[in-house]
């Protein structure tokens, strides 16, 4: 979003079709040099003074500005085409950031202003207190016109007049590129899919409205979206001269020169709607700046803004007045909150990747970790067979001597019961009922308390007790039956038969 304390200035022009598809014509009247011996500076009307600054990028805005002097004639080195060499100077006693002097027109529409809200003598009776609520409600609205006598023409209200109400002070943040960086901005009535697809055909019909000069090339810094279907476009121009050197050309010199009236119906003809230099206040131009409440704007207020400035070194209190300025800056608002989140999704996404690399890059480093260890293996191994293999036929040599008795050592401590052999097959014992007691607790699926169980067993076993005494009373009837059955045979005469 350009920095801009002011309505933006300036109405595109119809874009018919033309050698820049989709951006209009690109027929200019400039000369078929360069040069800038004689700028002039629009008189287009800031919010809060009556000419606009050209001085520095805040646009249309703060007071009368003063005029840019580039010299005359083509200027040695890097003149530029014929920009000169004196420096462009601004006065801010009077000009810039200054409050304007009341002229009489301003006192008596003061006055005017003051008896139609207050005493209008209109119609001479009872309605003109009427008449002057319905000028106040308008004046606090900011729109409308005040009627309060019949020989004076009515009171014009706009937001700007010291009694509206529908003003805020917002924050905006300064610009802190140089004015030898060469930074213009131009807002463009076009989408940025529209700018980005056509943008070689825009550098080349910028050239053409520069003159078309050989030793310039205009070069684009960057391309960002805008509320309302609006593009801004950062551009700079970088002069080559004869020697091989090259520089930008400033800021206020590239937008001078823009401002020209056949340049910026140019301009407007390849859909600019504004224009500005993007540069920074110097530290006079912001004390300046916060010395002097903007026209329309409560001094307490303004004094307020500066104390609730969350930071003073970069940020900088700017007047909201109606509510278009508010909804302007709503849809700032939500143009970079949108941008926000999709480079939040962009680093999101990244980050997800980086995860990824780091997963496979730790695999990788732990597979190389073992083939290293495998390979030192080998690597030893080989150096103990060469080794071997170079000694053989010489006696052990004094060092060798050495090492053997002090492996012959380290291997006497490791087999003592009570030092670390004892240790170690303590440790593998442990381990190993640990592997045991965990095997088995893992094929056992159920568990019975000890006493549940010992009861368990004892009511089985009552069980079987009695079954087996039931069984022994069954078998002693079966015997006291045959021994009745067989008492009956006996005893009965043959021949007898029992019908």
């Amino acid at each position: 979003m350009a920095f801009n304390f002011g309505a933006t200035a300036g109405a595109g022009a119809a874009n018919p079709t033309g050698a820049f598809g989709g951006f209009g014509t690109t027929t200019t009247t400039a000369g078929p040099t360069f040069s800038f011996s004689a700028p002039t500076n629009t008189g287009t009307s800031g919010l809060f003074g009556a000419t606009q600054n050209k001085g520095f990028g805040f646009g249309t805005s703060f007071g009368t500005g003063t005029g840019t002097g580039l010299g005359s004639g083509l200027g040695t080195g890097l003149g530029f085409g014929g920009f000169g060499t004196q420096q462009q100077q601004t006065t801010l006693g009077s000009g810039l950031f200054s409050q304007p002097a009341q002229t009489p027109a301003q006192s008596n529409q003061l006055i005017n202003t003051a008896s139609a809200l207050s005493a209008p003598t209109l119609l001479g009776d009872e309605r003109d207190a009427i008449l002057a609520k319905w000028n106040q409600l308008q004046a606090f609205w900011g729109t409308g016109k005040g009627y309060f006598n019949n020989n004076i023409a009515p009171v014009e209200f706009t937001q700007e007049n010291p009694f509206c109400r529908f003003k805020a002070v917002g924050y905006s943040l300064m610009p802190n590129n140089k004015d030898e960086d060469g930074l213009v901005v131009l807002v463009f009535n076009r989408k940025e899919v529209d700018i980005r697809s056509q943008q070689q055909q825009l550098v080349e019909s910028l050239h053409k409205i520069l003159g078309g000069n050989q030793t310039l090339t205009v070069n684009v810094e960057g391309v960002k979206t805008m509320p309302d279907d609006q593009t801004e476009v950062i551009i700079y121009i970088v002069e080559r001269s004869p020697n091989g050197t090259s520089r930008r050309v400033p800021a206020t010199t590239l937008y001078a020169h823009f401002e020209q009236p056949n340049i910026k119906s140019s301009l407007q003809q390849l859909g600019v709607s504004f224009s500005m230099a993007r540069t920074e206040l110097s530290p006079a131009q912001v004390k300046q700046l916060l010395q002097n409440p903007p026209a329309g704007v409560d001094p307490i207020i303004w004094e307020q803004a500066k104390v609730d400035n969350p930071d003073p070194d970069k940020l900088i209190p700017v007047p909201l007045v109606g509510f278009k300025e508010l909804l302007r800056r709503l849809k700032v608002q939500d143009q970079m909150t949108k941008q926000h989140q999709t480079r939040l999704d962009i680093i999101s996404e990244d980050i997800s990747e980086l995860q990824k690399n780091q997963t496979t890059t730790m695999a990788k480093i732990a597979q190389y970790k073992r083939k290293l260890m495998a390979l030192s293996h080998r690597t030893l191994q080989v150096l103990i067979k060469q080794e071997i293999q170079r000694k053989s036929g010489y006696a052990i040599q004094a060092d060798e001597e050495q090492l053997r008795v002090q492996l012959d050592t380290i291997q006497c401590e490791l087999n003592a019961p009570m030092q670390f052999k004892g240790r170690l097959n303590e440790l593998m014992s442990q381990i190993r009922m640990q592997n045991h007691f965990g095997a088995v607790r893992a094929e056992e699926r159920y568990y019975v308390d000890a006493d549940l169980l010992r009861e368990i067993k004892q009511h089985l076993k009552q069980q079987q007790e009695g079954l087996s005494h039931l069984i022994s009373i069954i078998k002693d009837d079966l015997e006291d039956i045959k021994l009745i059955e067989q008492e009956l045979n006996e005893s009965i005469p043959r021949g007898v038969v029992f019908s």
